[in-house]
């Protein structure tokens, strides 16, 4: 079977040998992925399958030969654009030395995976800025960024604190539930900027992941400053201090960030918290 998928890859798919790498694997992910529901659904009752009762192998077999006549047949162009979005992302990526500031590539291609989607969706007004949150780094680092895809630059990188009960200088445990004063994962959409009585110069952002964070906006999650969001802070305490849920900046870089982000551009905040993972719709 094996080689009959790879004659298919070489003469109708591309002559090229990465390219059929990259279809063999989406293959064999996609058959793995069908298994692991197999599975668990022979756990719960008896599996029918094309009029007839099946045994668990035969059952693999014909949906693994059903995969490849359901594979889409790429044409060229379509390939060559796939590879232009893959090196025009690799090549920003580079660009803004996110090596060097901590931002690992595979969180990169999480956000801009994330923002291809809502993009799709027509749920961004200005998709060339996206914003990161790492929180799977120590709150000592710079672990935000805002970045610029059209020209591929980085405009901020900086601190921000998490929630105080998601944890001390790492953060761990994360919510959508009001009252629980801990930060949400998740793609958000940034909206307009407000003055808030406690927190001054904010900015609304929109939790768009059911049951992950929309419950941002009832919960009142801001961008907004606090003097616990900096250096100084971490010198005398070993970490940043802590919010009740919201991603909190310093003073002296939150209106420059919030006026460079607010108004529909895509917020992410990472984690490596694999139930988010591997539940989120964005990235799955």
């Amino acid at each position: 079977m094996f080689y009959v998928l790879w004659f298919f890859l070489c003469n109708y798919v591309s002559s090229d040998k990465s390219e059929q790498v990259m279809w063999l694997k989406e293959v064999i992910c996609l058959r793995f992925e069908v298994e692991k529901f197999i599975v668990q659904a022979q756990n719960e009752r008896e599996i029918v399958c094309f009029g007839f009762n099946n045994t668990f192998t035969e059952m693999r077999k014909n949906l693994f030969y059903l995969f490849l006549l359901l594979i889409p047949v790429a044409n060229n162009a379509s390939i060559r654009e796939f590879a232009l979005d893959v090196e025009e992302n690799e090549d920003i990526y580079s660009f803004v030395n996110s090596t060097e500031t901590g931002l690992s590539n595979d969180v990169f291609k999480l956000a801009i995976k994330g923002l291809k989607k809502l993009e799709n969706n027509g749920k961004l007004q200005n998709p060339n800025i996206i914003t990161i949150v790492d929180y799977s780094q120590s709150s000592k680092n710079k672990r935000l960024y805002v970045i610029d895809l059209k020209n591929k630059s980085l405009l901020f990188n900086t601190y921000v604190a998490h929630g105080r009960n998601t944890g001390d200088e790492f953060a761990k445990d994360f919510s959508n539930e009001f009252g629980s004063y801990k930060s949400s994962l998740g793609f958000y959409i940034t909206q307009n900027p407000i003055i808030g009585s406690h927190t001054g110069f904010s900015l609304m952002i929109n939790g768009v992941e059911k049951g992950i964070n929309d419950n941002a906006e009832k919960r009142a999650i801001i961008i907004h400053s606090a003097d616990y969001a900096t250096e100084d802070f971490i010198k005398k305490y070993g970490r940043l201090g802590r919010s009740f849920g919201c991603p909190v900046l310093p003073p002296d870089l939150n209106k420059p960030i919030i006026e460079t982000i607010k108004g529909g551009t895509c917020l992410f905040i990472y984690n490596s918290d694999e139930s988010y993972i591997c539940s989120s719709s964005l990235l799955n």
